[in-house]
């Protein structure tokens, strides 16, 4: 008898529970009132045709009014060279930043062309991510496998992207070296599959450090069992790579056809005589992020590639002061690590990049209207990309009206391996800029010598 008393009370709250569930659910009226809203009249049919037989939205969205309206122009700038090509890499991060001082190598040794290995560098950063990891592990090994730092450390041990200062961080420990010295390989040239396998083998030894500091070992067979799991990790990236030199000899031809004499270097000797800057930290990464305060500085936690390197570090200040900046490096003749949103509104055939490029509001007749700060937020929009920032055409005001990058995507991209973009599309998708101190002024020194807010380590500017 009690238990019929009280089915009824279990059913109605059940009953309760669905309804509230279901208080945002599309009944039949609103279906109606959605579907009665396309109206296909001639126009929205011709359209409709035109997407459903179309491979791209994209092509089909291509401003018609854009084009040819750009040039390739520019009053100002810098004296560069040749276009790297970083092929199925992220890598980026590291032909941005070595293609800022490869042009100090060439005017030093009065070169025609020049490249670094970019390969040397690629070893060390995957095998320094690599320690990093393993250090991460051990540093969070008492905290549990859903907590949201270990998740973030797990998902992705290690990878081929970063930001300016994972080039420093490396140059400053490894140096660098000519392209000769330890060429290219398949796998650096494709890094997906190696880093798939290095990522399967640090997940596994990570796991292995959570159980040995579950059962209590000492800190010295903690760092044994991580010294253990790195020489893996050195032979595998041996393998595919090639062992990196300790020493190198190197030789050139100048633009002259006077060939040198030979020369022994370490990398960081090498470093040292074509790029001194990079011995002390002269230069600051200034970027443009509406979501916070401007002059603050901010650092994300863990977001580097050597356990005793520097951290991604930026100075957040408005475009208008990050283009005065720009405009003064490129005047004095030199390049800067900069980084963007590659992808929107990006015609790849004509190398141009402008607002509405692509009119996807016309084509399907709906808004989008997300300003930057909402993009950000929202992660619809991010730095996805870096380039060589290397020109910028004025104005009779002297006002930027457009700019210039040196890509790393070959030759045959864009304009002859450079992308032009628009001072619009500067505020809208620029986000980095990686520039010496002595052009801040200063307002921005004083905001740049700041303590640093800490950002997590999932933060949405990663």
């Amino acid at each position: 008898m009690r238990k019929l008393l009280l089915m009824p009370v279990v059913l109605l709250a059940l009953t309760g529970i669905t309804n509230a569930q279901n208080s945002g659910s599309i009944d039949a009226k609103t279906l109606s009132e959605i579907r009665t809203s396309f109206k296909k009249d001639a126009s929205t049919q011709a359209i409709q045709n035109a997407i459903t037989n179309s491979e791209s939205i994209r092509e089909l969205s291509l401003n018609r009014s854009k084009i040819g309206k750009t040039d390739h122009y520019f009053k100002y700038r810098v004296d560069v060279k040749g276009i790297t090509d970083q092929h199925s890499s992220g890598r980026c991060w590291m032909f941005t930043s070595m293609n800022t001082i490869r042009p100090n190598v060439m005017k030093k040794f009065n070169l025609n062309a020049f490249d670094f290995s970019h390969n040397y560098n690629y070893f060390w950063d995957m095998f320094e991510k690599s320690n990093l990891f393993l250090e991460n592990i051990i540093a969070t090994a008492d905290r549990n496998m859903d907590d949201r730092e270990v998740v973030s450390y797990f998902k992705s041990p290690v990878n081929d992207g970063g930001v300016w200062n994972s080039f420093y961080n490396l140059a400053k420990k490894y140096g660098v070296v000519p392209a000769k010295v330890m060429p290219e390989t398949k796998a650096s040239n494709k890094t997906r599959e190696i880093g798939s396998l290095l990522n399967e083998k640090l997940r596994g030894e990570g796991y292995k450090l959570r159980i040995l500091a579950a059962e209590k070992a000492s800190a010295k067979k903690m760092k044994a069992a991580k010294v253990e799991a790195l020489k893996s990790i050195y032979r595998m990236l041996a393998l595919s790579l090639g062992e990196p030199p300790v020493k190198f000899e190197w030789r050139f031809k100048d633009s002259k056809g006077n060939i040198s004499e030979s020369k022994t270097y370490t990398p960081l000797q090498f470093l040292e005589e074509i790029a001194p800057a990079y011995a002390d930290l002269e230069m600051v990464m200034i970027m443009n992020d509406p979501t916070r305060e401007y002059y603050k500085v901010y650092e994300i936690k863990n977001y580097r590639n050597v356990s005793e390197g520097i951290n991604w570090t930026y100075l957040n200040l408005p475009n208008e002061d990050i283009k005065k900046f720009a405009l003064a490096s490129i005047k004095n003749n030199e390049a800067m690590y900069a980084s963007c949103d590659v992808g929107k509104q990006h015609n790849r055939k004509a190398g141009v990049m402008d607002m509405n490029t692509y009119d996807y509001a016309s084509l399907l007749g709906v808004e989008f209207d997300m300003d930057k700060k909402a993009r950000i937020l929202t992660r619809q929009s991010g730095s996805s990309h870096a380039m060589a920032l290397i020109g910028v055409d004025v104005d009779e005001n002297e006002k930027p009206v457009k700019w210039e990058f040196e890509n790393s995507w070959g030759s045959g991209s864009g304009n002859k391996g450079y992308l032009t973009f628009t001072d619009e599309w500067f505020d809208a998708y620029m986000f980095r800029v990686v520039i010496n101190k002595k052009y801040l002024d200063e307002k921005a020194k004083i905001a740049s010598e700041s303590k640093p807010v800490q950002l997590p380590v999932w933060d949405y500017m990663f």
